[in-house]
């Protein structure tokens, strides 16, 4: 029988190989950290793991960075969150610096540019991937349905005529959204407690 790992190396491995082989930035390894944290390890459940994501979105930085560093915390305090996001970031400095001492002559070969095409390919299934499991897990309420509709209908009509509009805009719209309505029922409450 295989003995279990030590939990903050299993933590630093699992970050490593997310880390290591995930293309696309953290929106691609969202369904890798869903895969590995919420169903094989056990360590979040579904409804936490939105709240990871919700929060390390709206944060500053990678949400790649802010979801280990969260995960991390959560498994081992603050050694577990320093190793898990060492372990999520090491990969990709290591390959961009070895890259960078040799970017022209690496950028001329032909098969590296076909990769890179491929790669993007499964990129977008990645993201697409993830916000499909993101929205299927929301909670089905009348407020994150409006919400939810209402932003991919933003996103459509805005990619459908080109306008800039900073996902910022969207985390702010959401959160007045939200803090409206988590104000609307405190009072609600309160009037019926009075």
């Amino acid at each position: 029988m295989k003995k279990p790992l030590p939990k903050l190396l299993d933590l630093f491995l699992t970050f490593l190989k997310i880390g290591a082989f995930t293309f696309g930035g953290g929106y691609a390894m969202i369904s890798l950290l869903e895969n590995e944290f919420v169903s094989k390890k056990q360590w979040l459940e579904k409804e936490e793991f939105l709240d990871v994501l919700a929060v390390s979105e709206s944060s500053p930085g990678p949400i790649a960075v802010n979801t280990a560093t969260y995960i991390g915390y959560k498994v081992g305090g603050a050694l577990g969150s320093f190793l898990a996001t060492l372990a999520v970031c090491l990969p990709s400095f290591t390959i961009i610096f070895i890259i960078s001492l040799f970017f022209d002559r690496f950028l001329r070969i032909k098969w590296v540019g076909y990769a890179f095409r491929g790669i993007q390919v499964a990129v977008v299934y990645l993201i697409a991937s993830a916000g499909v499991k993101f929205i299927v897990g929301l909670k089905k309420n009348a407020f994150n349905v409006i919400v939810a509709s209402a932003v991919f209908l933003a996103f459509i009509l805005l990619s459908l005529f080109a306008v800039r509009f900073s996902s910022i805009f969207y985390i702010l719209i959401a959160g007045l959204l939200g803090l409206t309505l988590y104000l609307i029922d405190r009072i609600r409450k309160r009037g019926k407690e009075q």
